[in-house]
């Protein structure tokens, strides 16, 4: 596994300006989950904060997916990460200028509303 997917090297991730930790700095979220293996299949858990098991789950009720190996649900796992992450990132904007420290539905719909990379998403928070 290369050091560069351990990095993100894009700088729009974090949009408030205040970054939480430094890049190449993440705590480790599952490491007493029991797991005793050093295989790679153990060391991508370790390295996803959504479950693996879930995630290929998901993928596996499309019909259009019938096989899904470890890689590729743990590149979807750590896409869906980041995008969680930057969507609450920027949301966050809109609730602190609301003087609130808690996101609210109106937080989501104005950041996906505002920035052009969530079009995709208009309509779909829609009651």
């Amino acid at each position: 596994m290369s050091t560069a997917a351990a990095a993100p090297v894009e700088s729009d991730l974090d949009r408030s300006g205040a970054e939480d930790e430094p890049r190449g700095t993440e705590p480790e979220e599952d490491a007493g989950n029991g797991q005793t293996g050093g295989g790679a299949g153990a060391q991508q858990h370790r390295l996803a904060k959504l479950p693996l098991s879930r995630i290929k789950a998901l993928m596996k009720a499309d019909p259009d997916v019938s096989l899904a190996s470890q890689e590729s649900v743990f590149i979807i796992a750590k896409a869906t990460e980041l995008f969680v992450e930057m969507i609450a990132k920027d949301a966050l904007v809109y609730a602190q200028q609301g003087k609130r420290k808690t996101l609210q539905r109106k937080d989501l719909d104005n950041a996906i509303e505002a920035i052009d990379e969530f079009a995709f998403l208009e309509g779909t928070l829609a009651d």
